[in-house]
């Protein structure tokens, strides 16, 4: 038995470290980023491959194959495929139900980003801010990045704190206590102000008043600027943006206020317009929950509801007591559980405007560092069943075009720190639902720091034109 599983593991093993190079040959030269049912196979080892494909089991109650993968992959390297998002096990359980030849099923799985890899084009991305969020999004824009297409990251904007900021600026950027080290090789170019990260320079501006850099100096030009200082929230302040040289676009990581469209990505991405010089991606904790009452109220209609988020503790709070002007966020984070308000119920008519009145909300702060929970407590305009409504939101996470913002799973074992580096918006605990009559309580967890980024990502994307296609073809929620 012992013999035999050692066998397995080495034949796993060999077929992942044969998928590697063809995974970032991909990567490189199609701009094509691959995924295991929402698991992103970037920058990863062949142990990482192997556990994505046995990840696949909490989804669809089987371990994924690797010799049906990686026939899947090779047939891709050799496909000129243009720039797009294709879920490996998607494609396998297509295939699998439809059968046939395998390249002729990819050919028509994938017809529209065949012959597509000549189509290129490349927006500059500038950070204004590099706290928690704002570090999380140059991880993630420097694993996006591919030779010469889609959002590259070509400066960060932050307050000079010393002689050696830079030093210090390099080194949050290379470790974090929560997300670990950083996924490759970064360097400092003193003389320059530099930052290379993979090889890509990106340019450390000083600065205290957006209004007056001149991008076009570092040649940065129609730049999407992504505001994470949360200092301005307003249509008016986040305009000051637009007053410098070189940027077109304004995208703020908290909630907006006044006419700023509040997005959250898989919803109402849509109202997006090409003269819409300013947008808000709403918050961690609004990304989490709307995609599922989304799903919800369209399947069985939502009368009421409250919602309930259990946040870890953020920056904003005191790590011992001291004066804060919020209420009870003076006291010790690392202590307490401190029970604050939210704004994400009511926020979430900014994007779903059908459930607008219906919901309440609080929050209760938490000593945990990363990872929240949202806990919908929800009344429906009929009964339900507990096994039907898991089985639906396993098929959405599964199928639908909320694929990438709704994840789903049932362990008896999960636990908090199991979801860091989660890249959905929300995950449902399908053990912990709970159904009687027209009354509906669901829990979903949810990385408010890299989830959320992964989301604000999907929206930079779409307004600099580059989104990838996400391949398979998603269904509505209506034909679940």
């Amino acid at each position: 038995m012992a013999a035999q599983a050692h066998n397995d593991w080495n034949e796993r093993i060999a077929l992942a470290q044969q998928m590697l190079p063809l995974l970032g040959q991909l990567h490189r030269n199609n701009n094509v980023v691959t995924s295991v049912f929402g698991r992103l196979l970037v920058n990863v080892s062949d142990v990482d491959i192997i556990k994505s494909h046995r990840y696949a089991r909490h989804i669809t109650e089987h371990e994924l194959p690797l010799e049906k993968t990686l026939p899947i992959v090779q047939e891709l390297v050799a496909m000129n495929l243009g720039t797009a998002s294709i879920d490996l096990g998607h494609l396998v359980t297509l295939h699998d139900e439809q059968g046939g030849d395998l390249g002729e099923f990819l050919k028509r799985e994938l017809a529209d980003v065949i012959g597509t890899s000549t189509e290129h084009k490349q927006t500059d991305v500038v950070l204004y801010g590099f706290g928690r969020i704002g570090r999380l999004l140059a991880r993630i824009l420097i694993d996006h990045q591919s030779v010469d297409t889609g959002c590259r990251l070509r400066a960060i904007v932050v307050r000079k704190n010393g002689e050696n900021d830079l030093t210090k600026r390099a080194s949050l950027l290379r470790r974090d206590s929560v997300h670990g080290p950083f996924h490759g090789s970064i360097s400092i170019d003193h003389d320059n102000d530099i930052l290379w990260a993979n090889g890509t320079p990106i340019q450390i501006i000083y600065s205290n008043d957006p209004a007056t850099v001149d991008y076009t100096r570092y040649g940065i030009n129609d730049a999407v600027v992504v505001d994470n200082t949360g200092r301005w929230r307003d249509r008016e302040g986040l305009e000051q943006h637009l007053k410098s040289t070189g940027v077109s676009k304004v995208l703020l990581t908290a909630p907006g206020k006044g006419d700023v469209k509040n997005i959250v990505y898989g919803i109402n991405h849509d109202v997006i317009e090409a003269d819409d010089t300013i947008l808000s991606a709403a918050s961690c904790t609004t990304n989490a929950i709307t995609p599922v009452l989304k799903a919800v109220n369209d399947r069985y209609g939502v009368e009421f509801g409250h919602v309930e988020t259990v946040h870890s503790f953020t920056n904003d709070q005191n790590l011992i007591d001291n004066f804060h002007k919020g209420s009870r966020r003076g006291r010790a984070a690392t202590l307490n559980m401190v029970l604050t308000e939210t704004g994400a119920a009511r926020a979430v008519a900014k994007a779903l405007p059908e459930l607008a009145g219906k919901l309440t909300g609080n929050a209760i702060r938490v000593p945990t560092p990363d990872v929240s929970m949202a806990v919908l407590n929800l009344t429906l305009k009929q009964d339900v069943d507990r096994d039907e409504v898991n089985n639906y939101l396993r098929s959405v996470s599964l199928l639908s075009g909320l694929r990438q913002q709704i994840g789903y799973i049932e362990s008896p074992e999960i636990v908090s720190t199991d979801f860091v580096g989660s890249t959905h918006a929300g995950i449902v605990d399908g053990l912990a639902t709970i159904a009687q009559d027209n009354h509906l309580v669901l829990y979903v967890w949810y990385d408010n720091e890299f989830g959320y980024s992964n989301q604000v990502i999907r929206i930079v994307e779409e307004i600099a034109g580059v989104r990838p296609a996400v391949l398979p073809r998603r269904k509505e929620l209506s034909e679940l």
